[in-house]
């Protein structure tokens, strides 16, 4: 029987994401196992594994989900090619103290501002204008982007008509494109589960806002373009058949040599850091995000720690 770890991997020391689709996940004989149509079996660490990306075709036990979740491993359901998201299943989620941080950086337009300015600080290199709005920053940030992929386009080579993309029809856009929404996807999940794993919500972004995944757009925008953008170009030069399967295996090694994963949180913190309040005590009875709370029942059959 396969040994299965009492306590989740740190998330620096895991794998970033395997993809999996057209098949049965179950656990059998106490291991994660991918079941294809013709009953072969393909074994995953789960408890190795920062996410696993469900696409269309596949299927998950309740007993494989359970596992997940007590290993710390996020799943994440998407659409073909990974680019649309359609629900998640948190591996502990969101920690009151920290989300109540979150909260408070995000409510107040001051506290806020730094953060905004932290980060273009972060993502550009220098320090961001003096006297500027978070929208005013929002919008020197996107003419910084869109010549950002022009230089990239020059220095691969690559025919660049702007950042055309629809979630909803896939084949409409051209190669390049189609490759960076295939790296950025795998961006998001990995950022969505360092976010998780650090006890902060996904939802509660900065620079972005009103969307479920702001934050991890904030947190991604950070490091896109020296990570998975360069990637997604170097496979749209290719022009090869399958862009997209080729850009996450360039994505998912290009995680690991450059630990990718052991920057996230420290990052995260850096960024909130930057709004110069005292994040408040952990409850004394508080344990780390990443692990789900253990549920027993007590002899009246409610619910008991």
């Amino acid at each position: 029987m396969a040994f299965v770890p009492l306590k989740p991997i740190p998330i620096k020391d895991r794998t970033s994401m395997i993809f999996v689709g057209m098949g049965q996940i179950d656990v059998k004989d106490g291991a994660f196992v991918v079941i294809d149509k013709t009953g072969e079996r393909m074994h995953i660490p789960i408890g190795s594994v920062v996410c696993l990306m469900l696409e269309p075709g596949t299927r998950i036990s309740h007993a494989a989900v359970k596992l997940a979740a007590t290993t710390g491993t996020l799943l994440i359901w998407v659409g073909e090619a990974g680019v649309r998201l359609y629900s998640v299943g948190q591996p502990g989620g969101a920690r009151s103290d920290k989300l109540l941080y979150q909260a408070q950086l995000a409510l107040n337009e001051d506290l806020r501002l730094k953060v905004v300015r932290k980060m273009f600080e972060i993502r550009f290199g220098e320090p961001a204008p003096a006297r500027r709005s978070v929208d005013q920053l929002r919008g020197i940030e996107g003419a910084r982007v869109r010549k950002i992929y022009q230089m990239l386009a020059k220095q691969y080579g690559v025919p660049w008509n702007g950042r055309r993309y629809d979630p909803k029809d896939w084949e409409a856009g051209d190669c390049v494109n189609q490759c960076i929404s295939a790296a950025t996807a795998c961006l998001y999940g990995v950022c969505e589960a360092a976010i998780l794993a650090a006890g902060y919500a996904p939802a509660i972004g900065f620079l972005h806002s009103g969307k479920p995944l702001s934050f991890v757009y904030d947190i991604a925008d950070l490091v896109k373009f020296e990570t998975v953008v360069p990637v997604a170009f170097q496979i749209a030069k290719k022009a090869s058949f399958q862009p997209e399967t080729e850009v996450r295996i360039a994505c998912r090694e290009m995680f690991r040599t450059s630990k990718t994963l052991k920057r996230l949180i420290p990052l995260i913190e850096e960024v909130l850091a930057a709004g110069e309040i005292q994040p408040p005590a952990a409850p004394e009875d508080s344990q780390p995000p990443a692990i789900p709370e253990p549920i027993s029942l007590g002899d009246d059959g409610h619910r008991s720690h």
